[in-house]
């Protein structure tokens, strides 16, 4: 099982962007995805086609699972 932070923004042209980070912290908590998504906007640490990030929109930890069906090896 892997997982990944997946972290949503809004930019200037109301379009949603996502970044995303693999195998985060297992004791990662809200608050400090929240302070770190608040960070990204206020120093404006990324920007889009859209323009820059201005709001938070969501941000989840996503677990995914392999189920091997076959394998040629």
């Amino acid at each position: 099982m892997s997982q990944r932070l997946v972290m949503s923004f809004r930019n200037t042209a109301g379009r949603t962007v996502t970044m995303s980070m693999d195998d985060p912290r297992t004791d990662v908590t809200a608050a400090e995805v929240t302070t770190v998504m608040d960070t990204i906007i206020a120093k404006n640490i990324f920007t889009s086609s859209g323009g820059d990030l201005v709001t938070k929109e969501r941000a989840a930890v996503i677990e995914t699972t392999e189920n091997e069906m076959y394998n040629a090896d």
